[in-house]
């Protein structure tokens, strides 16, 4: 018996995972196709990007100003305060902002499609799509995942922006460091490598997003209850696997242990 529990454990997650790559498959196969609308990808990267874009702002924001005030009181013990947009634009960039508007659109946009494909299964319609010749990964599925790809870079852009803009009114607006000071010391650290590679992780995170948001939404199961864990397991799982994602990202990119 406690072998064929270990075993359980063992397969259930390998077989999940399985499911998940020939679904993942599926979608890839799609899209060079003409099997998907360009103005429905269009239709919910603007509803994503007008449900998320203040989440977003409101959010990274006072992360910036956060790391502004605590910088700048740990900074205040080596007189090095202008050291501050150097530590804000590298834990801001390369980290906060990808990773924070992965995860608010998942929980706002990931969520959504994930119950939308779940209620559009239990009310048959995926399977009705299918009765009229029309492929429902390509009509229903890409679209929602390309529309994620677009958004999540876009909006990792706008937090960039938005959090080093927090941490630049708590340095120049509250300790009257010096804009020049501050501007220098952050392109010091920071180029086109580390903004670039900061909106290649926003596309990372929100193709796994939109295939998991769509992988749990289209294969809902058990009714209103089964839409639910549907969006749950989209948020909770998209949360967890962005963090592992983000690790090896930053490993990767700008080097890890040795690197």
């Amino acid at each position: 018996m406690l072998a064929f529990s270990l075993l359980g454990l063992v397969s259930e997650p390998l077989d999940v995972l399985g499911r998940f790559g020939l679904f993942s498959g599926r979608v890839a196969a799609t899209i060079p196709t003409p099997r998907w609308s360009r103005r429905e990808v269009m239709s919910h990267a603007g509803t994503l990007a007008s449900r998320c874009f203040v989440p977003v702002c409101a959010t990274i924001f006072p992360f910036g100003a956060v790391i502004g005030v605590q910088g700048m009181a740990i900074f205040d013990l080596f007189s090095a305060h202008r050291l501050l947009s150097s530590l804000l634009s590298l834990v801001i960039i390369r980290e906060l902002a990808p990773v924070l508007a992965a995860v608010l659109v998942a929980a706002q946009g990931g969520a959504s499609f994930a119950a939308e494909l779940g209620a559009m299964r239990i009310k048959d319609e995926l399977d009705a799509t299918a009765v009229m010749a029309v492929d429902p990964i390509g009509w229903h599925v890409v679209p929602r995942v390309l529309a994620m790809a677009l958004v999540v870079p876009l909006l990792t852009t706008v937090a960039n922006a938005m959090g080093v803009l927090g941490g630049y009114v708590v340095a120049v607006g509250m300790y009257d460091q010096d804009h020049g000071v501050f501007v220098h010391h952050m392109a010091q650290l920071i180029g086109l490598y580390d903004l670039f590679a900061s909106a290649a992780k926003g596309l990372v995170f929100g193709i796994f997003v939109g295939l998991l948001a769509t992988w749990r939404g289209y294969n809902a199961s058990g009714g209103a209850e089964g839409v639910g864990r549907a969006v749950n397991d989209t948020v909770v799982y998209s949360v967890m696997f962005i963090l592992v994602l983000n690790y090896a990202l930053s490993s990767l990119m700008f080097g890890g242990p040795g690197g």
